[in-house]
């Protein structure tokens, strides 16, 4: 191209810059600050001395400023207390009955009054949180272990895997878990047993947590760090028990948590209905069952076991809600 030929398109193109991008009107100018007058460097800036925080640090963060949670662990630390050492809180044996007690008002070392019995109604409402508890966490525990490896191996391997445990599960799934116990415990009605009670509400209640596991699993193990981790040479059950389970705890965690009460219930819902614990076990299940002909002469029976059966659930329910929001993401503030 000759030297000429290349003038004439130079001037064509500033003619069409010109065109495109006029100069400013009066009154329009364009000015652009220096950046050493502007906070943008400030506030695009990261403190490297400080330590990267993970998603369990952040959530912990969170939890400690949440007046629910505080609240709720408060009453949770209590009731695992009372469950642990009765026997502090209460000097009275709740199976110490006297008949010349029956239905007695409150009174010092009574303070909650005697059923039909004569049975200290404080001391038994002491005593069956022990029971109660004991029963919702080996229930929660056994439920988060066999759910939780049924829904990861479904969901890791897919395939035919998949298809048979979701199958499984489907079926369990169409079970209710309180009708089932209902059923399972008055064939084996013989022998019932504090273990009985857990095994038969881990049969029937592992559904939910393997649904959640499964879905926690398919999500982590198409994310980058099992890709790296498949191509530095490791096999496949490592990548599920080294990485994709560790990173899929969340859900299942606040699973756990909100599913602690709802076991709860089910054994005194159970022992309520007469097919739980034998009598000579003290629970609150078994002694609303018991004062439930009294609630129009003496309600007061019925109310203690009940209020303590009551805030017990409320704590676990409101402490997984609050561990919910603290694992999840889109729900914090900055």
């Amino acid at each position: 191209m000759s030297e000429t030929a290349m003038n004439e398109s130079s001037e064509q193109n500033e003619s069409q810059a010109r065109v495109y991008f006029p100069d400013p009107l009066p009154g329009q100018e364009r000015f652009v600050a220096p950046i050493d007058e502007t906070p943008l460097r400030e506030v695009d800036s990261v403190d490297e001395d400080v330590p990267p925080t993970s998603m369990w640090a952040d959530a912990w963060k969170t939890l400690r400023r949440n007046p629910l949670f505080i609240i709720s662990a408060i009453l949770a630390i209590v009731v695992i207390l009372v469950a642990l050492f009765p026997n502090f809180f209460a000097k009275q044996d709740p199976m110490a009955c006297s008949l010349s007690n029956s239905l007695e008002p409150g009174r010092a070392g009574h303070p909650f009054g005697f059923d039909l019995q004569g049975c200290d109604v404080y001391s038994r409402v002491i005593h069956g949180a022990r029971t109660s508890v004991a029963i919702g966490i080996m229930t929660t525990i056994l439920v988060t272990v066999l759910g939780g490896l049924v829904g990861a191996i479904a969901g890791f391997f897919g395939g035919w895997v998949d298809a048979v445990l979701s199958r499984i599960t489907d079926i369990f799934f169409a079970i209710p878990m309180i009708l089932g116990a209902i059923v399972l415990l008055q064939m084996f009605r013989t022998s019932t047993s504090l273990w009985k009670i857990i095994l038969t509400l881990t049969l029937f209640g592992w559904v939910n947590m393997a649904r959640i596991t499964r879905s926690a699993v398919l999500e982590a193990k198409n994310l980058e760090f099992n890709t790296a981790s498949t191509a530095l040479g490791s096999t496949p059950l490592r990548n599920l028990f080294r990485h994709i389970i560790p990173n899929s705890l969340a859900p299942v965690i606040v699973m756990a948590t909100m599913s602690l009460g709802t076991y709860i219930v089910s054994e005194a819902t159970l022992s309520f209905l007469g097919i739980g614990l034998p009598s000579t076990v003290v629970s609150w299940g078994g002694d609303i069952s018991t004062a439930q002909n009294l609630l129009t002469t003496n309600p007061s029976v019925l109310f203690y076991p009940s209020a303590a059966l009551a805030i017990t659930v409320l704590a676990f329910i409101m402490m997984g809600d609050a561990v919910k929001d603290a694992l999840d993401p889109k729900s914090r503030t900055a």
